[in-house]
């Protein structure tokens, strides 16, 4: 089913607004708890930054560490149980390695984690120390959205797609999980895009991911979903533009082929550019005003994925604060 256009809805007992996987998520979380709920947002779905996301649980530039903890291992618990129950929602449980050139400590969200395992230098390749091995969830983007979209309708929720240039019209209580939109509708000029370049290619039969992140300028990652594989990467701050650069693409093939041989062949099947709105933490709490409460759930860095169940989880909980 197609979202809805026109004109936005000033009514409703909730208004969420962003439709990446944070707002869809706490879409559903409202929904499904008996709020009325109407996702507003410029861009559908399969048009926002989330699904560009390779959209491998791993906390990953998200602060404080405190609170990422907290979300980061409630979202585990659940995208495992959508892993086993739901599996036309496109999550997969996959195991996989962090390399490392040092000898570095276990990660501080090592705890989120039922399993990890240590790989010494005997078991990574050259050039690395040792590594970290576990199984995360990995979450095919293009599948995940519209289910999630499915299962918002499902629950009585709505998605209008339109632009929004004031919280303050939107009624009385507004989740605000507009990302980058933030730096307007919040008037937060601490929010900035940390852009993402990646490379999609044919699945070659990988079922493992690998994630080498000792360079913070250029991570390399290799991603495999159900039926391609997403390569990547790149993290730079304060850059807005979103077309591919053909330079950066190919430093991404070649460390990525020399990370994982069996990349040589893989076709590439696209690139594609996010922008992930970096804040100094993640802003999420409830702002009161005279007659309008907004929960503001913003600046998840690339941790979208990661933190979306266990931020939708307290979303809820403040929304179901708020008197009526």
């Amino acid at each position: 089913m197609m979202p809805s256009m026109g004109t936005v809805s000033r009514g409703g007992p909730v208004i969420v607004v962003g439709a990446g996987v944070v707002g869809l998520s706490c879409g559903v979380r409202l929904a499904e708890a008996g709020f009325d709920v109407e996702v507003v947002a410029r861009e559908a779905p399969l048009a926002t930054t989330s699904a560009v996301a390779a959209a491998l649980w791993y906390p990953y530039r998200a602060y404080p560490f405190e609170r990422v903890l907290a979300w980061s291992a409630a979202t585990y618990v659940e995208l495992c149980r959508l892993a086993g129950a739901e599996p036309d929602a496109g999550v997969r449980l996959r195991p996989g390695v962090e390399l490392l050139r040092d000898d570095r400590g276990g990660p501080w969200w090592a705890s989120a984690v039922p399993a990890m395992e240590t790989v010494d230098a005997e078991r990574v390749p050259p050039g690395y120390r040792r590594g970290w091995r576990f199984t995360s969830p990995v979450v095919d983007m293009p599948r995940y959205l519209p289910w999630l979209e499915r299962r918002l309708r499902a629950a009585g929720g709505r998605l209008t797609l339109g632009a929004v240039d004031d919280l303050t019209t939107l009624g009385p209580r507004v989740v605000n999980c507009s990302g980058l939109g933030a730096r307007e509708l919040a008037h937060d000029s601490t929010v900035e895009p940390l852009r993402g370049q990646v490379v999609v290619v044919d699945q070659v039969g990988l079922d493992e991911w690998v994630v080498d992140d000792t360079d913070p300028a250029h991570p390399t990652y290799v991603i495999p979903r159900i039926d391609d594989i997403v390569l990547g990467g790149t993290d730079d701050a304060g850059r807005w533009d979103v077309e591919p650069d053909p330079e950066v693409a190919a430093s991404i093939l070649q460390r990525t082929r020399t990370l994982v041989p069996a990349l040589a062949d893989a076709k590439v099947r696209a690139h594609k550019v996010g922008l992930r709105p970096v804040r100094p933490t993640v802003r999420l709490e409830a702002a009161r005003g005279t007659g309008q409460t907004v929960v503001h759930c913003y600046g998840h860095g690339g941790s979208g994925v990661t933190l979306s169940w266990g931020c939708a989880d307290e979303v809820l909980r403040l929304i179901r604060s708020v008197p009526v």
